[in-house]
């Protein structure tokens, strides 16, 4: 290869994170790596410390309507015109796309430069970028064998890799499930993606509030929150006698994971595969009101193998939460199969096996 591999990924957590993995994967087979991203280029070169990283123009249509999409062409035609200046910079030996409307320049213009390209979508529904892309790129990575929106004609692109995660989930991959007994501490992990949700904040700590004096003297729980309603959290908790650490972002994410007992969260892509990767219980709400329901879907592969529980968001009541924690926390049994279940789904091995399907791409020893 005379150029390095680019990863096209946008600014969420949900898209950067696998696409961090990969590049981790490929530096550590001494691939040469470089990012094209949006204008939230600072967040990604910490995310990408051994890569040149590039910001191009791109735009979200907004409203769903013909003026978003209007408005949005004049800044998706600028980005494509400096993706092809990067690339024949680079002389990119490949690109793969991870979803999101910052992937779709990009991906256009190595399509364009005839580039091998793939796309990675970590959920178990294709998104729309990648649904558009699918036709005209070499491969299509998949975490979930069943990829709904894929064209049939599509299907021999398709490869199941997993959705690779960051090496500080492998790094606690190995650690045993540790059930909590009575009179043991019990440690809740509440988490609503990179920016945390307000409905965890409204829901979980009123809930806790309702359980008996001796479930909630063993709770210790770890809350993320968005950063105006930490106080306002952390409050609910010492009101209700509760050992609590609430916070807007934690950087030792993985380690609150591996320490869980359970966790309450969204059910994004990433989410999911770094609960299957450890092997943690979970009650899963996935965010409603979703265009593709990719995080109902993504909550229900997880459901369905009995690693975890899905709670759609109009269940999710205070009422409900403390009937659940009640129930599951005088029975370590059933979080200990849950857990089991949720680590016999997870495949630790994703980044490698998307770095060959790259590197085979680059090399052009694949037909894909």
């Amino acid at each position: 290869m005379s150029g390095p591999i680019v990863i096209a990924a946008g600014g969420t957590g949900g898209h950067l994170f696998p696409g961090q993995a990969l590049a981790q994967e490929l530096v550590r087979r001494g691939q040469k790596v470089a990012v094209i991203t949006d204008d939230r280029v600072e967040g990604v070169r910490a995310r990408f410390p051994e890569a040149d990283v590039f910001s191009v123009p791109s735009a979200t249509p907004s409203g769903g309507g013909l003026p978003g999409v209007v408005s949005s062409i004049i800044p998706i035609l600028r980005g494509i015109l400096a993706s092809r200046k990067v690339l024949k910079q680079l002389e990119a030996g490949a690109l793969i796309g991870f979803g999101g409307y910052p992937t779709l320049p990009p991906l256009v213009a190595a399509y364009m430069l005839g580039i091998p390209t793939a796309v990675h979508e970590q959920n178990a529904v294709l998104g729309r970028v990648n649904r558009l892309m699918g036709p005209r790129v070499n491969a299509i990575a998949s975490t979930f064998a069943d990829l709904k929106y894929l064209a049939a004609k599509d299907l021999p692109k398709l490869s199941l890799t997993g959705n690779p995660v960051r090496d500080q989930i492998i790094d606690v991959a190995d650690r045993t499930y540790v059930s909590s007994g009575d009179d043991q501490s019990f440690n809740l992990l509440v988490f609503g993606g990179s920016q945390g949700a307000r409905v965890m904040s409204d829901i979980v700590p009123a809930g806790v509030a309702q359980l008996p004096d001796e479930l909630r003297a063993r709770l210790r729980i770890v809350q993320q929150a968005r950063p105006e309603d930490v106080d306002r959290v952390k409050a609910a908790y010492e009101a209700a006698g509760v050992t609590c650490e609430v916070a807007s972002f934690f950087e030792d994410m993985h380690e609150h994971i591996a320490a869980a007992q359970l966790v309450i969260a969204r059910s994004g892509a990433s989410t999911v595969t770094e609960l299957a990767v450890v092997g943690r219980p979970s009650f899963l709400v996935p965010l409603p009101h979703a265009i593709d329901q990719d995080q109902l879907a993504n909550a229900q592969v997880l459901s369905d193998t009995g690693g975890g529980w899905l709670i759609e968001q109009k269940q999710f009541t205070p009422e409900h939460v403390a009937y659940e924690l009640k129930h599951l926390m005088t029975a370590p049994d059933q979080l200990e199969i849950a857990a089991s279940c949720a680590k016999a789904v997870a495949r630790p091995d994703a980044a490698a096996r998307l770095a060959d399907l790259v590197e085979a791409l680059a090399s052009g020893s694949t037909n894909q």
